[in-house]
Formats: structure tokens, sequence, C-alpha cells
């Protein structure tokens, strides 16, 4: 570990913050380059003359790098601002001549979704209020909460601004003025800071919190509780008065001390140490040397106050106050509060007086100055005399005892302020910017004995920037050397506060973390806040601490470690003097564990170094041993050794075969053979995976180190770090011998030498052959016959099966291997597992059963059972995951294919099989009828054993004759054989139905999917089950958006358009129309299946035998058998609204469909349905009746307007679906029913609008079912005039017998069809027969004692006429 500069803030906007701050002062850039020139161009002496040539290369270096004139110019103008950073780096307050800017923390994301702290800016302005004054100092103080739940994180930030004009004024983060104080005339010098500290020591005195102020001539101390107070206090009243404008309340007056600094020529900068008391010899010395020999020394020694300054005359001074010389002032405070009408901040002085003045009185109070307290003079105690030495900065350090002093000799003096004398100095260091870090010991718990209770130690580092150079140093005090320098810009500023929180004492600060930073480098040209961190040993003496050197070695191996190009032999030697000169075991053990984990470091290094360490341990007394080392280093070359042998019995030439033969293997796979194949093929397509996830990339010794440990005992345990990482251990292990190339008893017998047990070996046996399935089935006859022989030299190793089982339990030990094959969702790998274990399970009981000389068929029978339900269910696993794994076609919805297993289907419950074939046939968007063909073709077989014979037949013969459609539908027919009960066609269509209607309510733009879950609906033909789905669709999807729906058609009166329909009701108009469309199908199947529900009884439902143990939530038809019975009258209530809005929709009618219904009705809509309810009963109001009526006359005219753009013939079928289907006449009709509407009305008006439409033969057809013939007759007679008007009076081609026939009717007929009105008429261009025919078909309907009679003798004449002329 090193120094390191940490980046932790980023400024943002850098250019706009120049904007703000030098609006007006614009110059030229290359003046501006010109003047930093001449700024850098100083004076070289002997001692500075080694550091030009660097000088000059970082100049060229930075210039060829930034090419931004901005960025150029960043430097140089903020080395003219003051700057001040709070010690949470939460603000930040950059200000020159008049202007300031505020910029506050915030934190951002970057694309990475990494978050970063930047400083923004929140606040700009002017903060100058006398006439040519300007900010000459700013520091930013945060003061802690008083809350209980605080945890160290500052309340709030003030800024404290010193002014040229003697002002000293404290502001919010807001820039709101909160006081202004006038301490003295003259130009504020500096401001400096002293927080509470909890003090190291028990003998250090507490120090005060305080606020200094520095004058050219005086120094103003202001005590820190006093104006903690003050500021709490102003900053509430100001908040009280910019929300309701009270009265101003008299903050406490602030508590300080005016001091008049004497003897010294001029002061720049000062620095206040503190309370401090003399030693009694100290007392004795100044006292005899003050007042001589016979001078009396007091029997206390006086508390003092130490003020240390720098400036000229003499160089350093050493001021002491004593305490209780001069009686604290008390001074009245300026307040400056917000107006609670406008958002202007009141002048400074503007408050002095209250709020009850008059204008002209507030600006005579205004010139008035406040009265300026005189200072007691202090003089000074002694000094550092120079008289060619002028002081430019102090920096006391965070103990109270040293200072850095810097002058214009370009010297930075380290000062002992204890003893007040300089004890070092560094020349080369012009224009110096000083900061202190004090570091905490890092505590390491194992290096210490428990009982021993040491005080943490802290180190001391002073920081120096050097600009001229840009450079940047630490260096340990104190005398301690360099102990880091970074290259940074010759532009950057040192920001060092010195302080922490304001307001904080011992009791507040119990259990706080203060986060505070030390030193922060500003870099101007980047805006990076950056910090320096510094390690703890750094402050050693590297040849007395054992540890800063075992620390530097540890360092130096893991720079070894990281290089990449050294060679094998250069790293073991190295790794191995290293490891050998560490001192500290705990270090050394840290370093071999670095070793062991390096990466690129061969297993020969490896052992070559762990072994020389541990020999090295051997020789060494017992008492000095460590023994967690030593424990280390012999289980780590035991795990060595292990890797060794076991990768050098894979690499072997001599391999061999299993010669264990498996008689009657292959008759048990033939059952499954095909689905084997159809399996393997499916699983066998390429895929797209990481080289370092390949199961073929070879184990490193480092990981294999990282997942076996060594016991107490000298067992070695296997860790589950994780899945990939356990299966390529156990591929490390054992791939080599199921592949036939490594040999298996050897393997064996290595590993159980080792101390693992058998149970982890088997664990990582079953996950390789599980893992590499494809590999497996690609050379299954091979594998099938290492794997056997692998289980059965396994089952011999000792504590495998115990010798104490009980023959009638179950073994732990195959139970192990039924568990994994229950749980993997590999079914052909698990199945084939399944068999061979079997096998050897049965071998492995007859042998045991031969060695106690007795027959044990109780024993054999119970495990055997397990295996054989065990293989069954793999079989129908297998299956049904060849079926799941077919792909959906392309273009189809659905994700990636479903994986099953034998412990997802008994978790799944009764129906977690139908439910993951109806996932399936959603993936495939099969359509409902494909389904039902399907299923019927199942049920239509000759008998169960041909159809599985048929399916477990030869692969060739199928393959060739069946296309990829058949092969579907005979795998979905395989897998419903297998599953009879769980997949009976009732069963299968309730889940698909209800899968497509949840995955409709998913995106329900898809109307289609609701519209197949209602076709899938239709055909269970049970009507328990029917009625059960239906209702559990209805109350958990349907009804919400029914009810959105309906509330907004009755809001808007119409159909809805689009973009309501999508905010409403979360689909566009058509996907709405469509959705009413499968609710009317809903409810009309709701009341079919109540209506059937008695005749037939409820079906019972069961599963096939060997999944009777499935555990799970209820089965969708379960669930529907348990509903409750739907109230009829209710349901058809609610079919009826339905009807209403989906003819509404479709033929975009205007209409609020609630108003048509009763006060009853509306209460009864939206109901659930199994409820009773009140419904309407008896003659409805007739103006209801009306509006029913007048609502169904326009549906009929919306469908044939619709049918005519279809085709005009009957001869032309009319479509199933959609606006222009053949059943929306007899829907209409259905409704009138249902709505008290006469119907024979709806009958003749459709009748009129397809002869108004010019389909007349359509309106023959449905002629035939009107019962009063007469009405009807008056009105197609009016309709049959106003054709023959427009023919006679108002076509375009107007012939002369036309006009010679128009002359010769009677006078009645003439005058009659002149009154008519053709533009009524939609289609007034109908040929002359078919009117000649509606004519014949009105002298049919009338009778001849009707009124209108004769007029249509007379129309039918004129018809014939205009015929025969034509």
């Amino acid at each position: 570990m090193s120094c390191s500069l940490l980046e932790f803030c980023r400024l943002q906007e850098l250019k706009t913050v120049r904007d703000l701050l030098f609006k007006s002062q614009e110059s030229d850039p290359e003046d501006e380059r010109s003047h930093t020139e001449n700024e850098l161009s100083w004076d070289t002496s002997d001692w500075e003359s080694t550091w030009d040539g660097d000088a000059k290369e970082e100049e060229s270096t930075t210039a060829t790098k930034v090419e931004d004139r901005d960025t150029e110019q960043s430097g140089p103008w903020m080395q003219e601002c003051v700057l001040s950073l709070s010690p949470c780096s939460d603000l930040l307050v950059v200000a020159h001549k008049h202007k300031a800017v505020f910029l506050s923390a915030k934190w951002l994301t970057d694309g990475s979704g990494k978050e970063e702290m930047t400083l923004a800016t929140t606040w700009s302005g002017t903060l100058s209020t006398e006439e040519g004054e300007s900010v000459s100092s700013v520091i930013c103080v945060p003061l802690a909460s008083q809350k209980r739940s605080s945890t160290g994180r500052p309340d709030w930030t003030c800024v404290v601004v010193g002014f040229t004009s003697g002002y000293v004024r404290f502001y919010t983060e807001n820039g709101v003025l909160l006081l202004a104080q006038l301490l003295q005339e003259d130009k504020v010098l500096r401001l400096k800071c002293r927080t509470y500290e909890i003090p190291r020591h028990p003998g250090v005195t507490e120090q005060p919190e305080e606020l200094s102020i520095l004058y050219p001539a005086a120094l103003v101390t202001i005590d820190g509780f006093s104006l903690f107070q003050s500021l709490r206090a102003c900053r509430n009243q100001v908040a009280r008065a910019a929300a309701a404008g009270s009265d101003v309340i008299q903050p406490p007056p602030l508590a300080y001390k005016k001091w008049a600094l004497q003897e010294m020529d001029s002061i720049v900068d000062h620095s206040s140490v503190g309370i401090m008391t003399l030693c009694v010899f100290d007392q004795m010395k100044n006292a005899s040397i003050l007042g001589g020999f016979h001078a009396s020394v007091k029997g206390n020694p006086p508390a003092m106050s130490q003020y240390v300054t720098v400036g000229a005359g003499p160089y350093t001074g050493f001021y002491y106050a004593v305490e209780g010389s001069s009686q604290p002032l008390l001074s009245h405070v300026a307040m400056a509060v917000a107006s609670k009408l406008t958002s202007a901040l009141f002048n400074a002085a503007s408050g002095w007086l209250g709020w009850n003045k008059n204008k002209n009185e507030d600006e005579a109070v205004q010139k008035q100055k406040p009265k300026v307290e005189p200072a007691t003079p202090l003089g000074i105690r002694f000094g550092l005399p120079d008289s060619r030495r002028h002081g430019e900065s102090i920096c006391l350090s965070p103990c109270n005892t040293l200072a850095g002093v810097t002058d214009d000799f370009g010297r930075v003096t380290l000062l002992d302020l204890v003893r007040g004398i300089a004890i070092r100095m560094w020349k080369g260091y012009r224009d110096a910017q000083l900061g202190w870090l004090q570091v905490p010991e890092e505590r390491v718990d194992r290096e210490f004995s428990p009982s021993v209770a040491r005080p943490k130690r802290h180190a001391l580092f002073l920081v120096i920037y050097a600009p001229r150079r840009g450079i940047l140093e630490v260096w340990a005090m104190q005398q301690g050397p360099r102990v880091g320098a970074f290259t940074v810009g010759k532009h950057c500023r040192l920001l060092y506060a010195g302080y922490r929180l304001m307001g904080v004492n011992s009791v507040t600060s119990q259990g706080w973390q203060l986060h505070t930073q030390q030193v922060c480098l500003l870099d101007p040209t980047t805006g990076a806040l950056r910090t320096v961190n510094v390690p703890f040993h750094l402050a050693l003496s590297d040849k007395k601490s054992e540890r800063a050197k075992d620390m530097h070695l540890m360092k130096k191996i893991t720079t070894l470690l990281r290089s990449r190009d050294i060679k094998p032999d250069v790293l073991e030697n190295e790794a191995r003097s290293v490891l050998l000169d560490i001192k500290h075991p705990a270090i050394k053990k840290q370093a071999l564990e670095s070793l062991l984990s390096a990466k690129d470091a061969p297993v020969s290094c490896l052992t070559n170094v762990t072994r020389a360490l541990s020999e090295t341990l051997k020789q060494q007394p017992p008492e000095e041993v460590d023994g967690a080392l030593h424990q280390l280093c012999s289980s780590q070359l035991k795990l060595l050794q292990l890797y060794v042998d076991i990768q050098e019995l894979h690499s072997a030439e001599e391999s061999q075969a299993s010669s264990d033969s498996l008689e009657g293997f292959e008759e048990e796979l033939s059952r499954v053979a095909s689905t084997l194949q159809s399996y393997a093929q499916l699983t066998s397509k390429p895929s797209v995976s990481f080289a370092q996830d390949s199961p073929d990339s070879p184990l490193s010794a480092q990981a294999f180190l990282s997942q076996i440990e060594c016991t107490v005992d000298g067992e070695l345990k296997i860790n589950e770090k994780s899945n990939a990482e356990w299966k390529k251990l156990g591929n490390f292990l054992f791939w080599g011998c199921l592949c036939g190339k490594s040999p298996i008893h050897k393997v064996c017998g290595t590993l159980q030498q080792a101390g693992i047990s058998p149970q982890q070996l088997l664990s990582l046996l079953l996950s390789v052959w599980l893992q590499r399935e494809k590999e497996v089935l690609q050379n299954s006859a091979v594998t099938v016959r290492q794997l056997h022989t692998l289980l059965l030299s396994l089952s011999d190793m000792k504590g495998a099966i115990e010798d104490s089982w009980d023959p009638q339990s179950v073994s732990p030990w195959w139970q192990q291997v039924r568990s994994t094959c229950i749980q993997t969702n590999n079914a052909a790998a698990a199945l084939l597992a399944a068999l061979v274990t079997h096998r050897a399970a049965k071998a492995s009981i007859a042998a045991r059963a031969d060695s106690k000389l007795q027959s044990e068929w109780e024993a054999v029978s119970l495990e055997l059972e397990q295996w054989v339900v065990c293989v069954r269910q793999l079989e129908d696993v297998l299956v049904l995951q060849t079926l799941l794994l077919v792909p959906p076609p392309q273009g189809a919805a659905g994700g990636a294919a479903a994986h099953c297993s034998i412990k997802v289907l008994l978790e799944g419950g009764t129906g977690g099989i139908a439910d993951s074939v109806s996932k399936w046939v959603f993936r495939q968007n099969m359509a409902p009828e494909k389904l039902r063909e399907i299923v019927l073709k199942r049920n239509a077989d000759d008998s169960g054993e041909e159809a599985e014979q048929k399916a477990g037949g030869d692969p060739e013969e199928k393959g060739r004759s069946q296309a990829d459609t058949d092969s579907t539908a005979e795998l979905l027919t395989a897998v419903c054989l297998r599953f009879p009960q769980s997949l009976s066609p009732d069963l299968l269509f309730a889940h698909s139905s209800w899968e497509y209607v949840v995955q409709w309510n998913k995106d329900p733009e898809e109307g289609r999917y609701l519209s197949w879950a209602v076709e899938h609906l239709k055909l269970i033909s049970s009507p328990h089950i029917q009625l059960g789905i239906s209702t559990m669709m209805w109350s958990t999807f349907i009804v919400k958006r029914f009810s959105t729906a309906a509330f907004l058609m009755e809001k808007v009166g119409k159909a809805p358009k689009d973009r309501l329909c999508r905010r409403d009701v979360g689909m566009g108009d058509k996907a709405m129309t469509s959705f009413l469309g499968s609710c009317v199908q809903l409810l009309q199947i709701l009341m079919e299946a109540d209506s059937a529900v008695e005749e037939v009884s409820a079906p019972e439902l069961s599963v096939e035998e060997v999944w009777c143990g499935a555990d799970g939530p209820a089965s969708i038809a379960e669930l529907a058998l348990d509903q409750r019975g739907v109230h009829f009258p209710l349901v058809q209530h609610h079919f009826l609204l339905a009807s209403l809005l989906h003819v509404a929709m479709t033929f975009s009618l205007r209409v609020k469909p609630l108003s048509l219904f009763d006060s009853k009705g509306k209460n009864a809509f939206f109901r659930d349905l199994t409820t009773i309810q009140l419904m309407p009963s008896g003659d409805m109001d007739p103006g209801l009746i009306s509006l029913r009526q007048e609502f169904l006359m326009r549906a009929l005219v919306g469908w044939v307007q619709a049918i005519d753009d279809v085709a005009s013939t009957p001869s032309t079928p009319l479509p199933a679906t959609g606006p222009t289907a053949d059943w929306w006449p007899s829907l209409c009709l259905e409704l009138g029913v249902l709505l008290q509407v006469n119907p024979d009305i709806l009958q003749r008006h459709l009748v009129c609008e397809l002869y108004n439409q010019g389909l007349d033969v359509r309106a023959e057809e449905m002629m035939l079912e009107v019962e009063d013939k007469d009405v009807l007759g008056s009105q197609l007679l009016v309709l049959t005039g106003q054709r023959l008007c427009y023919s006679l009076l108002h076509s375009q081609s107007q012939t002369q017998a036309a006009m010679e026939l128009l002359a010769r009717l009677p006078p009645t007929l003439c005058t009659w069809l002149k009154a008519m009105d053709p533009s009524e008429l939609r289609c007034p261009m109908v040929p002359l027969a078919q009117t000649s025919r509606l004519v014949g078909r009105l002298i049919e309907m009338l009778p001849e004692n009707h009124a209108q009679y004769s007029l249509a003798l007379h129309l039918l004449e004129a018809v014939d006429v205009l015929t025969t002329e034509d």
C-alpha cells in the first residue's frame, strides 16, 4: 500500500462559474496567456536550478495536452479567486471581488449506472453592500444537527465572508444574509475556525470552539457557542419571516475578544492554537526571566490562549493572552431577514431598529456605521526574528503542536509551537500551499493479545503543494522522509479546512461518524476534487518496523504476481525468497494465499514454494510455529498432490473401457427410443456460449484449491460455492472416466485415499452426467456402461452404503440419485441415469442378500419399487419435455421453451401438467380448431396400446412419413396418452382457455387471445367446468375493463375514439370492439352452461397413479368446480348491456348505454354474478322503450350500409365476423324482445332500409317475416314513389317518352309524385325491373279496400309503361 490521489467529486459548469465572476472583465486570451507566462518566469537561485528542467518539461507537456481555450484559461482565473470548501465536501464557495458563486453537492448516475458526486451551482450573485468593498476571505462552517437521531452529518452550512471594508457577514447555503458585523474598520485578512475535537489522551485540554478574524492591527476571536446559537436563531427567524412575516426576535449577542497585536511590523496570517497551561518549571523560568531573582511564583499556573502570527519584523510572533485579563465584549447583532412580500433581502443594517420604521428613518440608520469597540493591547512574548524574510501563511496541525509556515524566500518552515522553535525547513517551494493529514492506525486484532489494551495511534503528515513545479508531496512528521509525490497541474488549489463541525461537544458526538475530508486538491482544468490517501505504516521507520517491511514484501509479491511476462522459474525463486523473508505469520499466510490464488502461477511453482515454506516451519521450534500457517501449508500440499495425480491419470495412455454387461438395457430403452431421438434432435441445435463457460475448459489448480478444503481430521470437504464451479470440478474428476479415456478404478481409489466423502463424489458425478447431456446422448453406448461401472465403484467405497442399513427402509445412497433425477431438467440424461442406477441398485442389493445368506424379498421390493415409480415418472417427463422443446412457428408469441422436471410437476399440483401443455399451446399459436382436431383424433384411436406402440415405433419410418406439423401433433398425442387423466380434453381446453385469457390480460391489444380463450371455453363438454371457468374469467379479468368501457361510453355519449379507449380501458378502439364481442360470447356461454348444469352430474377429476403424490395448488378445473352458481337473470342483464356496447362500437353509434335502463337496471350492473340482485320487472317506461327502439333501428341502418359494400346479391355469402356478418339482424331482433321493443317494427324498418339501399332481393327475403303487411305496404308505397319521382323528375337523362308519360298521368298521381323527396333514398339509381317487382309486391300486400290501393295501381301502370319503353 502506498500514497494515492483519489477523485471523489467533480465540479460542473466551470465555464459558467468563470463567466459569473468575470462577466465584466473579459480580457484578451493572448494577454492572459502572456500574463501567465510572466508569472511563471520566476527567478531561480542555486537551490532551485535542479527543478528548472522539470518545470519546463511539465509546461510543454501540459500545453500539448490541453487544447481548449477555456481550459487553458481556467487555471489563472481561479488563482485570483478566494476559495473555501466545507470539511464535509458538500459546499464550495468561489468569490472574486464583490461576486460569489456557491456550488452544492449533487449525486448523478452515469451511463454505466455508477453514482458519482458532483458540485453544481446553486446560487450566484453579489455579496458586497458597501461601496467599493470586495471579498477578502471566505470559510464554510458546517453546523451540527441538534437532533438525537443525527449520525454526524451537518444540519446546514454557514458561509462566513470577510470584506475589505472590515465587515464580516454570515450567509446560508442559498445566499441569504443572516448576520453582519463590523468589528474593525480595516481589511479582513484571514478567517479561521476551530471546532471541538475529542481528546486522544487524558491529559490533553479540551479546546473551545471559536472563530478568529485577523485584521492588519487587530485579532478578533468569537466564542463558538455564542456564534452557534446566534446563527441558529437568525436562520430560524429568516425562515419564519419568509413564511409569515412575523416580527424580529432579537438573537443573543455575540461574545468576542479583540486584541491589538503589538511589537510586530506587519501581520498577514495567524493561527489560534488554543488554551494551554504551562508546567511548573516553565512558569518558574518565565518568572525569573521577567522579574529577576526575587520574583514571586504563583501556585497555580494561569491558563493562556496562544496565538501565532506570521509576517515581518519579526518573521513569526508568539502571543499569549492570560484567561481573565480581558472581559468579553457583547456586540449587537445586525440581522437581515427576507420580506414576506418580496424575495429581495434587506441590507445588513435594515433590521437594527426593528420592522416598524419608515423609509427615511431606515435610510438614516443605514448611513450610520456601528460603534467599533477598542482593542485590548497584547504584547508579543517572543518571535523568530529574520529581517529579510517575510512570512506568507501559517497552517496549524490537527494536534495543535506543529505548524507549517511559508515565506517569500520559497521555504517551508516547520515550527514546534510548544518550544517556540523552528525544527525543520524545506526549500524550493515558492508560493507553496500547505495542509495536514492525521491518519489513524489500522488495527489488526489478531496481532494483539485481547488482554492488552493499547490506545489507537495516529500518524501526522504534512502535505505541500508547489504550484511552480506542479507537484504535490507528502512528508512524514517530524523528521520523517517524503512518503509520496504526485505530478499535478500548476494551477491547482490545495484546500485544507483544519476544522470539522461546529456545535459538537463530548456528549452529542458519542457514536458519530464524522464524514469529513482533511486535504483536497482542486484541479481547475478538469474540475476534479481529489483527496490524499496515506497508509499509517508509512509513518513508521523502515529500519525498526518489521510490519512495514513485511507490508513492503507483500506489495512486492503482489506486483510479481500481476506481471504477465515473468518466467515460471523466476516467479518460483522470487516468491520463495519473499515468503521466507516475511516475519509476521499473518502476513506470511496472506502472501501464501495470494500466491495460491494467482491465475498464471504453474502447479510446480505452487508445490515447490509451499513445500519449501512447510520445511522451514518444521525446522523451527514447535512453540514458535503458527498453527494456522502450518495447517495451511500441509493441507494445500495435499490438495496440490491430489490435483497432479488426477491430472496424470486423465492424461495417461492406458485408458480402459468398461467391460460391464448391461443385458436387457436396450429393451428397456425401446419404450422411449423414438422420443429420445426426437429429444436429442431438439436439444442439439447450436447455441451461443462463452469460451470460459465451456465444460471442456481445463480446471486450473487455483480453482481446484478454492473449492476443496482440508478439515482438522485430514479429510477433504468440497465447498459448493456456485453451480458453475461445482460442475467444472465434477467435469475435471469424472468426464474422462465417462468417455472411457481414464481408468475408473484408479481414479476412484485415488479419490478414496484423499478422504473425499463418496456422497460428494456421487453428487459431482451426477452433475457432470446431467450437464453434458448432449455428449452423453451422442455416445450413449459407451457412457452408459462407464456410468454403471462408476456407480458400482463408488458404492463399494467405505461410507457409501452403511452396513447397518435396514433392508426394510429406503437406502440414503440410492435416494440421493433419485433426488437428483427428480430435481433436474435434463430429462433424457436423468432417465438414462435412473435406468443404470436401477440396475446397479438391484445388483448391490442382491450381493448384500447373498452375503447374508438369506433372501430379503421385502427390502428388494421396497427399494426397487421406488425405482420403478421414478423410471415411469422420468419417461413421462421425457415425452412431455420433448413436446415442450418443439420450437414455435416463426412470428409466434412466447419466450424460451419451458423446462419441466418431476419436482416441478409434483409441486405444480394436479393441474401442473395441463398448465405446461397449455403454455406450449400458446407458444405454438395453435388455433382451438387444430387442438380439437388432435384431441378428437386421440380419442378416435382404437386402443391406447396401439397408439403408444405407434409413438414408440421405428423413428426412421415415422420421420419419412410425417411432416413437421404431423410430428408435432403426434408428439402431443403421445403426451396425452401418457397422461390420460391429467390431459383429458376438458382439462386441456380449460387450461388453454385460462392461459389465453392470462396472456390477453398482459397485452389487451391482442384481442385474438381473448377470442381464442372463449373458443377454447366452448370446446369444454362439461357444463360444470365451463360454468366455473367462465365465472372466474369474468370476475378476474373481464368485469373491471367491461365496466370501465361502459362508463366511458356513457360519459362521451357515443363510441369513444382510440385515444380515450387507450387512456381509460387500456386498449385501442378496434381492440375494444373485439373485447366487447368476446364479452357477449362469454356471457352467452355462461347462460347456456347454467341452463345445462342441472342435467349433467359434476365430473370426477383424477390423476395417474404414479403422479398421485402431487402436492401443490389446485388446478383450474378444481377451482372451477368449487365456484358458486350464477344468477341467470343477472347474467342475462349483463349480456344485454354487452350486446348494446358491442353494437354501438361496431357501427359507431351515438348512445348512452346505461341510460337505456331504469334505476334498478343500473344498480344491478357489475355486481357479482353469483348474487341475487333486484332486477327490472313489468312494463318499462314508454320513453325508455322509444330510446331503445331508436337505437336498434340505427343499428340496423348501420348494418345495411355495411353490407352494401360487400355484396348486393344474396348469392354472395356474408362473412361470419365483423360488422357485415349475417347474424346482426337476428341479434337486434333478439335484443328487441329483451328490451320490450316490438320486433315487427324493427323487421319492417329493416325491410325499408334494405329497399332504400337498393338491396331489393335481400329485402324480399326479410319481408316474409313481417306480420303487419298493411303498414309495410304503406311505407314501401312512399319509397316506390320516391324512386319513380327520381326517374321522372330528377334524373339527368330524362327521355321524351318519360315527359309524355308524366303528362298522361292522372293529376292526383302527378301531384303525389311531385310531393315526393327522392333525396331520402341512399340508392336512387335502381333498375326499373326491381321497382316494377316492388310495385307488384305492393299490389299483393295491400287489400283492395285500402285507401292507397288505387294509387298503387296507377304506379304499377306507370312503371310498366316506362319498362316497356326502355
